[in-house]
């Protein structure tokens, strides 16, 4: 298999090696790859510290994932999860004055380019919405739709505070466990993103 002429691999035979545990497959994508997820990264915040520990774990995401991998554009995936990457850094810096305005910047660049990753992943999240129990849909859907607190909800639904959180909480860690979390939060996060019926 060493053999082989990986830089002549399309970017689905590098993906099926990948599969397979080819380290050497995994490689070529780095090589392929890094130098526009940097780019991708740095045009939004332009730390370069900070830029490569986003594009470093973009790699080691996708190698951990390789056997659960169900990719059909390799460069757009990966782009996307370079911006993911850099929605959860803005994230965690809500103190920085310029939070929401780089948040909106990284929401409007997610929703604009590339849209192939994020369009299936938010047709999934619309599927997995319908399937949460009825209780936990109507406070998720009244705390994304209305952007009502907790304290509003338990007054709409008649229950506690407590009930309310629980059954968000439920909601959000079932995202977690069906969707990639990075792409579950911009989903979140985007407006009008998902549409609770």
């Amino acid at each position: 298999m060493h053999n082989y002429d990986y830089a002549a691999f399309t970017d689905q035979d590098l993906l099926q090696l990948l599969k397979r545990d080819d380290e050497v497959a995994f490689t070529q994508v780095y090589k392929r790859y890094w130098k526009l997820l940097y780019t991708t990264a740095f045009n939004i915040i332009r730390e370069e510290s900070v830029v490569e520990d986003i594009v470093q774990e973009v790699f080691i995401r996708i190698w951990h994932g390789r056997h659960e991998l169900d990719i059909h554009s390799l460069k757009a995936y990966l782009q996307q999860s370079a911006r993911f990457g850099v929605l959860k850094m803005i994230r965690a810096q809500k103190h920085d004055k310029a939070f929401y305005d780089r948040l909106a910047a990284v929401s409007m660049d997610i929703l604009a380019d590339d849209l192939l990753v994020y369009k299936e992943q938010k047709e999934l999240f619309d599927k997995l919405l319908s399937g949460l129990p009825d209780a936990c849909k109507e406070a998720f859907c009244l705390s994304r739709e209305e952007n009502l607190t907790y304290k509003q909800i338990a007054a709409r639904l008649n229950i506690s505070e407590k009930a309310v959180e629980k059954r968000i909480s439920k909601s959000l860690q079932y995202f977690r466990d069906h969707l990639n979390y990075d792409l579950c939060i911009a989903i979140l996060l985007a407006a009008g993103s998902a549409k609770c019926i």
